[in-house]
């Protein structure tokens, strides 16, 4: 009995520390945020959204701001249409050395994110790209695309192909059997996947370091700003993030649960299913019957 009761003793305090270090500093951060004090430290010195009207009216961290939006949208639009295609190439077909090309996919997830952002500047560089926006869209994807793969790919795998082959069967395409079959099935995946895909371009700061130019996204600009001594504007700024980071992740969270949910209606797996009667030719008359066909 002792010793149960001291086994659930340290796990409590190991979880309390280990919680306490992981939000701690996000709470610290938070209230400092909404603090009056000049610096961005404690004591308490009254309530104040002053710090946020600052962020806003900052015109660099505000083109910052921008900036990520825009290559956040840009990764989203470039990385979740090939991780889709991508999914359905590797989870659809078997080909010779499918194995390999698995491997090369989603070999992105453990390259350190500087020897990425260094080696993709080598290689615009060889190319004569401009480093800038463009550059930091195109080496963002080249990572991302393996998680937006890696979601949806899941997903995939739970699909019965039987419901393609039934649509197929009543008169669908298969063009048109993926369209309203298979892409609804999905959609959720599709849709966490496009924000997972954003937040990551939103909170990258290694390899943008490398390919940004002269711009600056939300990251590289909080990290000047930085350098040059703290200010209540970074915890403004890291409030605004936080938030962001939760929005999404929530968003994550509940399409998971949907795609947990079965179809309750036989419309949410087959959508034309109700659109009308099928016709049906109508029956040839019977032949008479001969020897030979029996």
């Amino acid at each position: 009995m002792a010793s149960a009761r001291l086994t659930r003793l340290v796990y409590v305090l190991y979880i309390g520390t280990f919680l306490s270090f992981l939000y701690l500093p996000l709470l610290v951060v938070a209230l400092l945020a909404f603090n009056a004090n000049p610096m961005p430290a404690f004591p308490w010195k009254g309530f104040t959204l002053g710090w946020f009207g600052e962020v806003f009216r900052d015109p660099l961290m505000m083109g910052a701001i921008g900036n990520s939006v825009l290559v956040g949208l840009g990764v989203v639009a470039l990385s979740v249409p090939i991780g889709v295609a991508a999914a359905f190439l590797l989870v659809r077909y078997d080909f010779v050395g499918k194995g390999a090309l698995y491997a090369l996919v989603l070999s992105p997830l453990i390259t350190p994110g500087v020897i990425l952002g260094v080696s993709m500047l080598i290689f615009f560089s060889d190319l004569g790209l401009q480093t800038g926006l463009g550059t930091t869209v195109l080496g963002q994807s080249s990572f991302i695309i393996s998680f937006v793969l890696l979601i949806v790919s899941a997903r995939l795998q739970k699909f019965d192909p039987a419901l393609e082959e039934a649509a197929q069967d009543l008169g669908a395409t298969p063009l048109r059997a993926v369209w309203r079959i298979t892409l609804p099935f999905l959609r959720p995946a599709i849709v966490a996947a496009g924000a997972v895909a954003f937040l990551l371009s939103f909170d990258n700061f290694n390899t943008t370091l490398f390919l940004i130019g002269n711009s600056a996204t939300l990251p590289i600009q909080v990290y000047s700003a930085v350098r040059l001594g703290l200010s209540p504007k970074i915890n403004a700024v890291s409030v605004v993030f936080i938030l962001l980071t939760v929005s999404l992740g929530l968003l994550v969270e509940f399409l998971r649960r949907e795609e947990r949910r079965p179809a309750s209606r036989p419309e949410e797996m087959l959508p034309w299913a109700t659109a009308g009667p099928v016709p049906v030719p109508a029956p040839a008359a019977a032949a008479p019957s001969s020897p030979h066909d029996r």
